[in-house]
């Protein structure tokens, strides 16, 4: 039987969470599934059995700091699953992590190896804790003592930039810039160190998010209009970003399963 829960941060956290979300499965079977880039850095706990990373056939760490992608990957569960992650704002989890995120750019960084106490000591504090909801308290309490512990002078120029990228398919890095009223090459470093991969890759990502949710509204809709509507090129574009990002052609995604964005769905 799987259970699948959302739960909304605090509102003194919303602008710097997206959610939480939590899942136990304790299928006999094992159980894969494909996950695909979606523009935001999150933080694992797996209270169960942790999942296998087919691609790289080894186990995730119990507690981890999973950077941004770009590409897919396939995760196999290994017994009983029960994991709670947080999904910070795409701009948000260096105010709480407090290193620049383009290290963990990629990888699947355990809590251990960032070599920050607190951070560890909140992995064990929820290993312990049967109560999921008493762990989200815990979680919530680390991220109130972090946010009053400074203060993180460029998220209003990077708030303005992912407005900008949110609601213009079209957008690019200069514009971008100049949104921030950054340098071209400030622009670049201040953009990696919080959002933890380049302005380009991240806005393909966000094209990649933004075609799903598209055909998660429209899935008829002729996929050359969905290439205009997303900011591709053209339709072979969009079926050579699909082929990286997911594996499949944008026909054989929708054949498989439906399309949702985790990017732009609200809850």
């Amino acid at each position: 039987m799987q259970t699948f829960r959302i739960v909304k941060p605090a509102p003194a956290l919303s602008p710097y969470i997206r959610y939480y979300w939590i899942l136990r499965d304790d299928a006999a079977m094992p159980v894969s599934e494909r996950t695909l880039p979606v523009g935001c850095v999150q933080l694992v706990f797996h209270k169960g059995k942790r999942l296998m990373c087919l691609q790289e056939s080894q186990l995730q760490p119990q507690s981890f700091i999973s950077g941004q992608t770009f590409g897919f990957s396939d995760v196999m569960s290994t017994g009983v699953i029960e994991m709670i992650t947080v999904v910070f704002q795409p701009y948000t989890a260096k105010v709480f992590l407090q290193i620049p995120l383009h290290f963990f750019n990629g990888q699947n960084v355990s809590t251990d190896e960032v070599e920050d106490r607190e951070l560890s000591d909140l992995s064990c504090r929820i290993t312990d804790t049967p109560d999921n909801d008493q762990c989200i308290r815990l979680i919530e309490q680390f991220f109130f003592h972090r946010l009053a512990s400074g203060f993180e002078y460029n998220l209003k120029r990077l708030s303005t930039v992912l407005d900008e990228i949110n609601l213009h398919p079209q957008v690019n890095t200069l514009q971008l810039s100049d949104a921030a009223c950054l340098s071209i090459k400030q622009f670049g470093r201040v953009f990696t160190d919080y959002i933890g991969t380049t302005p380009k890759e991240f806005l393909r990502i966000v094209r990649m998010q933004r075609a799903l949710y598209v055909l998660q509204q429209n899935p008829g809709l002729p996929f050359a209009q969905v290439a205009y509507e997303c900011g591709f090129s053209d339709q072979s574009h969009m079926i050579k970003e699909f082929k990286l990002f997911s594996g499949y052609t944008p026909a054989e995604y929708l054949s498989v399963c439906a399309p949702v964005s985790d990017y732009f769905s609200t809850l």
